[in-house]
């Protein structure tokens, strides 16, 4: 947390360098919580992006008081809903939507993780939204269910619920075998 308050405090600066750092430190999980929350490869970059303009072109007023990587999967979450209550329809196509792998992986840990990721996605689709977001919120963004009923917009008991119901779909979703 220090190293990010460094780190806004160069950019602030105008220091690209820092910039820099903040795109490279957070994209790749930021990228792979908007593709899973969005079920779109294409759009979650879009999203990740418009969040990394946003975040610059504001941060001159901008004040880091907790975590930047919870400020930024908040902004990547508002962005998403935001597109969603866009959307006229709430299907989406997962085929369309790509893992993101580590590149230091060997191919076979990669071939692997992209059958489990893709399982993943398979089965993420089958949730209601408002669940998946919470699943997504707490396991990848490591966000506290007070933070999550903030954002939803809910009681910490509902954002709780939301993603106790989350998971135990997914557990079933996975046992069972191939969705349909």
């Amino acid at each position: 947390m220090i190293k990010d308050k460094l780190l806004v405090w160069k950019f602030k600066r105008g220091d690209p360098d820092a910039a820099l750092s903040v795109y490279a430190k957070y994209r790749d999980f930021l990228l792979t919580l908007a593709a899973g929350l969005l079920n779109d490869r294409s759009s979650a970059e879009d999203v990740v992006h418009s969040v990394f303009v946003s975040f610059a072109e504001r941060i001159g007023d901008f004040e880091l008081t907790g975590s930047l990587k919870s400020y930024l999967s908040v902004c990547v979450a508002n962005r998403v809903r935001n597109i969603n209550k866009l959307k006229s329809s709430n299907n989406v196509d997962l085929k369309a939507a790509a893992a993101v792998v580590s590149a230091a992986a060997g191919p076979e840990q990669t071939a692997v993780r992209s059958e489990d990721i893709a399982r993943l996605e398979e089965v993420l689709k089958c949730l209601p939204y408002e669940q998946k977001e919470a699943v997504m919120l707490h396991l990848k963004g490591g966000m506290k269910f007070m933070q999550i009923a903030e954002i939803q917009e809910v009681s910490i008991n509902t954002a709780q619920s939301r993603y106790r119901y989350g998971i135990e779909k997914l557990r079933s979703l996975l046992n069972e075998g191939p969705v349909k």
